[in-house]
């Protein structure tokens, strides 16, 4: 099928402002590319829905008996953020049968249509990755402490849950990257952990940051792949604090920034400066989603929310979105468009299902 010229033209004004920010970048805009990061294609120019300010990036779909259609994606705006918050009446769902010359629209209200708890299917792991060199020890540890508690209790949800985890570490000039809390769903073992920081946890105060940056790297790529082993789909946030520049010059700036550049795409890469000692410059690059920055301690907190924001949003793009379609056993495939609307942005999806075994009382 074609691409839309119009469409063609979003494709491009929209990588070019991806590929140049320091937004989340990892929304694929690509057409069936085939790597499980945005299936799917433009809908059929007979529905008429405009241009896409959204973009629905299909993760998954699947079809339950006795006719329950599931599809779970992500919604980004055209700049690459994530769009969290949305609700099942804020989407349309048109089909189109082997009969139809175009696309009706389904009811909502008729079809049950829902927006569904992705646990089942979906997993999202956060690395923290904290600077404990002598210059944070000595200065601004128990602020760094609060941040950390601050950005645990906004990133992990309310009871926990075992799709969300979280794990975090801290470096400082050895090579080596030390845990701090293995990966874990709890707000509280995370919170404790954190409060048991103290200033003689370690004992080189120079700052191995580049061999942080490749270690918890390797870390997320690890825990994306065996997060998302059988049916499971996956992302991964790694975020990183420091106050200063590179020390222990044991790993090059270039590789750290090759293990960003070249990670899975579901891994998400922020970062966190404080003071003056910092390369905002650096820290922007290897924060390539997004990177905040703190001239004094007492910002600190304030600092890490903005960044624990972008996490969840991130997170909280994701959506299982499911209905019980019309069509039934003997009907053979039928296109599906999916449409969403979020204050005066929209945008759509098409894709197809199989009606094979469908009948009617799905629930």
């Amino acid at each position: 099928m074609k691409i839309p010229y119009k469409f063609f033209l979003l494709f491009l004004s929209v990588a070019t402002v991806v590929s140049c920010g320091n937004a989340d970048d990892d929304v694929n805009f690509a057409i069936d590319p085939g790597d499980g990061l945005g299936e799917g294609k433009p809908v059929d120019e007979c529905l008429d829905l405009g241009e896409n300010d959204l973009v629905l990036s299909i993760q998954d779909q699947y079809t339950t008996p006795p006719g329950k259609v599931s599809v779970f994606f992500k919604v980004s705006d055209s700049n690459g953020n994530p769009v969290s918050g949305l609700s099942a009446d804020q989407f349309t769902i048109y089909e189109q049968g082997r009969n139809d010359e175009c696309f009706g629209t389904i009811s909502t209200s008729e079809s049950k249509a829902r927006i569904s708890p992705n646990s089942q299917i979906f997993t999202n792991n956060t690395i923290l990755v904290l600077d404990l060199s002598a210059s944070v020890l000595e200065t601004s540890l128990e602020e760094l402490k609060t941040a950390s508690i601050s950005f645990v209790n906004t990133v992990m949800p309310t009871p926990a849950q075992e799709s969300y985890k979280m794990a975090i570490y801290w470096f400082n000039g050895e090579n080596k990257l030390h845990v701090l809390n293995e990966l874990t769903p709890s707000k509280e073992e995370l919170t404790t952990s954190i409060e048991g920081i103290t200033e003689d946890i370690s004992n080189d105060p120079s700052t191995d940051l580049y061999g942080a940056v490749i270690k918890s790297s390797e870390i997320a790529n690890d825990l994306l792949n065996e997060s998302t082993e059988g049916d499971k789909i996956g992302a991964a946030s790694l975020v990183i604090f420091t106050d200063g520049t590179d020390q222990a010059s044991r790993y090059k700036k270039e590789d750290a920034q090759k293990r960003v550049d070249n990670a899975n795409p579901n891994i998400s890469f922020f970062t966190i400066g404080l003071g003056t000692e910092i390369d905002t410059q650096v820290l922007t690059d290897l924060g390539k989603t997004s990177s905040e920055f703190a001239t004094n301690k007492e910002d600190l907190e304030n600092t890490f929310k903005n960044i624990s924001d972008k996490v969840s949003e991130r997170a909280n793009s994701f959506y299982l979105f499911e209905y019980c379609s019309p069509k039934r056993d003997g009907s053979g495939e039928s296109n599906l468009a999916i449409q969403v609307k979020n204050g005066s942005l929209q945008g759509a999806v098409q894709t197809k299902f199989s009606a094979n075994g469908f009948t009617g009382g799905c629930e």
